[in-house]
């Protein structure tokens, strides 16, 4: 190979460009043909393109564009459409899926006019950009959410109605999109829902997993995995077969001198895999802004099969490549106990921002600017450490692609990115070994390797006498085999980190990034407490709580200000208004428990005081915590005479969630609470006094049927360990109460919603080492009655004990790391506070309406302008309205 060869660059699939010629093309033809970009027109292309075209055409294009339905007969019309010609049905055989798939073709039709000119717009006024890199999108179902979101549900149920359908029926149709597994992704949602209700111009990228994490079955107790394929029918992706960008694997590095006398580094040879573009649009609420989703897909380079090898009658291996490629897009989250599994996870994150960064990059170069303003028309953010390979793959770019110097290209990688962390748990930051990066991306660890250096080098001139710091920030992790930290890259790599709220942004600057803080500065470092958006988990979640806030504030305005509902305190001791309240409370339990009978046969009674604990099963969370508790309820109604158990107040503990599959602990809670559950839901001594249900499959929809029912519900944490929580606001929002730790959010929540309205117990953040450290090295004596728990379990109680050994040992004998025991007692006590404050159920409602009224903090609105603001450094793009001119101009 000869040295002057140029750098492979990774190239975009596309077909051939039309012509190239000007002037006469075929009889009476004088309009050039043009040259089509990949992913569309830079925004001095589209003028000279419209220009180019004759009147005559552009009035017949824009006389028979397409626009959404707007009225009932129009949605009607589109949706009876979309049945006979688009799925070819007609009114004899279409069913509730085919009714859905129109009514989503009708929507999505609507969509697409606002998504186009949305994406016109963001082109044409060439402002900044924000791209937001999430490995998950937990987006929960769609067609619900654009119909709330353009405005147009009441149509909707009365032209399904005329139909023959009942929209409920038509929405519950729709499998949840398995493209996350909790908060993180869920977060991810609202920010891409905030984000277009605010018209900031903004684009998500993630990978399109064909089975999601798993769906969860619950057999014999036990919690089993099965694939979740929720794309059989998905009217909301796109696919962009014209948008495909080829991802380079393992391989090797080669340095030279080229002919000017520039050193010169190549990644060459390896394996190529293709990412496909797929688009979802994400509408915005009470705007035409829709923006995008782009979801990657992967897939072989060599395409479907090997004909060589098929013809020769070798058929497994004619598909090995295929089935090689499309692994790395096909689950979220693949079990990394094995080598193979830790592999497969480094090659989901690159492949991601590679093809992501392609995008980003090859949209930046159209606007033919300075690379010196990349950062100023470019922000990306980091949610969590999965993205973080971006940071490195940006630089690999300037420098090996495009030519910069090395201080040059990462003054604009630094500008470019910011980084949200989301746990202070050691174990969840990332870590990659030095072989297993070497071998499958070898340039990328040596610009790592680089990046350290240079930042090494810096901290020693900052700290010359301090030699430990060194190793203590190095990327490098001098371990055997040595470990890459992609959290330390994430925040070296980023102009800003900020934490989920204010407790765990103070932990984060005192604990485990400390040294980064005397490296940079605090200022690098910031808070944006999570939010929620109102639009999902209040108007649609809860839509007759909705309407009734509605009534009292004046319209529906609190969906884009949600501190609108402060107008609510008003009416915190208005008998008529209370009495509406609860009858929505009541009915959303009913709700609930016709499904808890429908899918597990389990009787409950609406009126019992509903506690529920719904999120990822997991010891920090401390559900083990709470079916100890169950069970030590349990027993004390065992023990009552007759004349007690009827000053009691009825109780359902709920529980749902999935453990990760390697999560061996995680699973033998969930297996303890059916076992509760099957002993205590059949002893006729207990009746309705206590109910123990665990609902498989926990998702966004179920969540949207769950949280409205609560009464009270439990973020009961380990103090320190819960970044920030979004359920907890979620429940609150729908006029239920939380008992909790001082952990995450809750912290916030107490500050705005009143200590009198929440139920806190339990240690300090700041015990909890010293607590820690009396498990292993002093006195600790266990709570009687959790000790009276542990003997009812050990006695085959609740099945077989050796089930439940590992999780009875790991707090009896192995220092108790969640501290259950330390916290057991006050736990017990509040859930009495609890049962007494329920029992008076005017104040009860009082707490809820007083506790809604003041969540308007919590707003995923408010966090998006704080990032917007303090990291992004991005204004929105508001909207053309119908007559053409931006809505703040008319």
């Amino acid at each position: 190979m000869s040295n002057t060869e140029t750098t492979r660059e990774r190239r975009p699939s596309t077909s051939a460009p039309i012509s190239d010629l000007q002037g006469p093309v075929g009889p009476g033809f004088s309009r050039p043909k043009h040259k089509r970009t990949f992913t569309g027109f830079g925004a001095g292309e589209i003028k000279s393109v419209e220009a180019s075209i004759p009147e005559p055409q552009r009035e017949a294009w824009k006389k028979f564009q397409a626009h959404g339905f707007r009225d009932k007969d129009e949605f009607e019309r589109d949706t009876v459409r979309h049945v006979e010609t688009t799925l070819a049905r007609s009114m004899f055989n279409c069913d509730e899926t085919a009714a859905y798939a129109a009514t989503s073709l009708a929507f999505r039709d609507r969509l697409i006019t606002q998504w186009n000119r949305t994406q016109q717009r963001q082109t044409f006024s060439d402002t900044k950009r924000i791209y937001y890199l999430s490995l998950e999108f937990l987006m929960g179902r769609a067609l619900d959410n654009a119909m709330l979101n353009v405005g147009a549900k009441a149509i909707a149920k009365d032209g399904l109605a005329d139909l023959g359908f009942r929209i409920e029926d038509i929405i519950a149709q729709e499998h949840d999109a398995a493209l996350g597994n909790g908060g993180l992704g869920r977060l991810a949602a609202c920010f891409l829902d905030s984000m277009a209700s605010l018209n900031f111009p903004a684009w998500g990228y993630g990978l399109r997993y064909r089975y999601g994490i798993f769906k969860q079955e619950i057999v014999d107790g036990y919690q089993v995995e099965v694939p979740d394929y929720w794309l059989d029918f998905n009217p909301w992706e796109f696919p962009r077969h014209d948008i495909v960008v080829d991802i380079q694997f393992y391989g090797n590095v080669r340095k030279y001198q080229n002919d000017q006398g520039k050193n010169v580094v190549t990644w060459e040879g390896g394996e190529i895999v293709k990412a496909v573009a797929y688009d979802v649009p994400i509408p915005g609420f009470d705007t035409p802004s829709t923006n995008n989703l782009r979801l990657w897909s992967s897939k072989a380079a060599s395409g479907e099969f090997d004909f060589q090898k098929f013809n020769s009658g070798d058929y497994e291996s004619s598909v090995a490549d295929q089935q090689r490629a499309e692994t790395i897009s096909a689950v979220l989250y693949p079990n990394d106990n094995l080598e193979r599994g830790k592999e497969l996870r480094l090659k989901q994150q690159y492949f991601w921002v590679a093809a992501s960064l392609y995008d980003i990059v090859r949209r930046f170069k159209k606007s033919k600017r300075a690379w010196s303003e990349f950062p100023e028309q470019v922000a990306i953010q980091l949610n969590d450490t999965h993205p973080t390979l971006a940071i490195v793959e940006l630089q690999r770019i300037l420098i090996d692609l495009e030519g910069l110097e090395w201080d040059e290209a990462w003054k604009i990688v630094t500008k470019t990115f910011g980084y949200t962390n989301h746990t202070v748990l050691p174990e969840a930051l990332e870590k990659w070994s030095v072989p297993l990066f070497q071998n499958l991306l070898p340039r990328h660890l040596q610009i790592i390797y680089e990046i350290n250096l240079f930042f090494l080098q810096l901290v020693e001139k900052k700290f010359p006498k301090e030699r430990e710091i060194l190793g203590r920030v190095s990327i490098i992790e001098e371990s055997q085999p040595k470990m890459v930290r992609m959290a330390y890259l994430a925040i070296v790599g980023s102009h800003k980190v900020n934490g989920v709220a204010e407790l765990h942004s103070d932990l984060i600057k005192t604990t485990i990034f400390k040294d980064f803080v005397r490296i940079f500065g605090p200022d690098k470092f910031t808070n944006v407490t999570n939010g929620i958006t109102p639009r999902r988990w209040l108007h649609q979640a809860n839509p007759r709580l909705s309407e009734l806030i509605a009534s009292k504030t004046g319209g529906i305005g609190f969906l884009k200000d949600l501190t609108l509902l402060n107008e609510l305190e008003n009416f915190a001791d208005d008998k008529e208004f209370k009495k509406e309240w609860a009858e929505i409370k009541y009915a959303n339990k009913v709700r609930l428990a016709k499904h808890i009978k429908t899918t597990t046969g389990v009787t409950v009674n609406p009126a019992a005081l509903f506690d529920i604990q719904v999120k990822r099963i997991h010891e920090y969370k401390r559900q083990q915590m709470n079916i100890f508790g169950v069970i030590h309820r349990y027993l004390t109604i065992k023990n009552m005479s007759a004349e007690e158990r009827k000053k009691l107040a009825p109780r359902v503990s709920i529980f749902g969630g999935k453990a990760a599959p390697g999560y061996w602990m995680a699973k033998t809670i969930i297996h303890l609470v059916n076992s509760v559950g099957s002993v205590v839901n059949n002893d006729k001594d207990v009746g309705d006094l206590l109910k123990v249900i665990f609902l498989e499959d926990y998702n966004v929809s179920k969540a949207e049927m769950i949280i409205p029912a609560s009464d009270i519900s439990e973020h009961i944490s380990t103090a320190g360990t819960e970044a920030s929580g979004t359920s907890n606001m979620k429940f609150v929002l729908n006029g239920g109460l939380i008992i909790g730790t001082c952990d995450g959010a809750n912290i916030e929540i107490t500050r705005e919603i009143g200590e009198s309205n929440i139920f806190l117990f339990g240690n300090l953040a700041e015990d909890v080492e010293d607590l820690r450290h009396a498990h292993n090295y002093g006195d600790h004596s266990m709570d009687p009655d959790l000790v009276k728990v542990f003997e009812a379990i050990k006695s085959n109680m609740f099945g077989d004990a050796g089930s439940f050994g590992a999780l009875v040992g790991a707090i009896e004998d192995h220092g108790d790391y969640y501290l259950v025991s330390d916290d057991f007692h006050s736990y017990i006590q509040t859930q009495e506070l609890v049962d007494e404050a329920y029992k008076n159920q005017d104040e009860w409602i009082s707490k809820c309406i007083q506790s809604v009224a003041r969540m308007g903090f919590f707003s995923s609105d408010r966090c998006i302008n704080e990032y917007a603001e303090s990291i992004w450094n991005i204004e929105p793009l508001q909207p053309e309205s119908k007559n053409g001119l931006p809505k703040s101009e008319l």
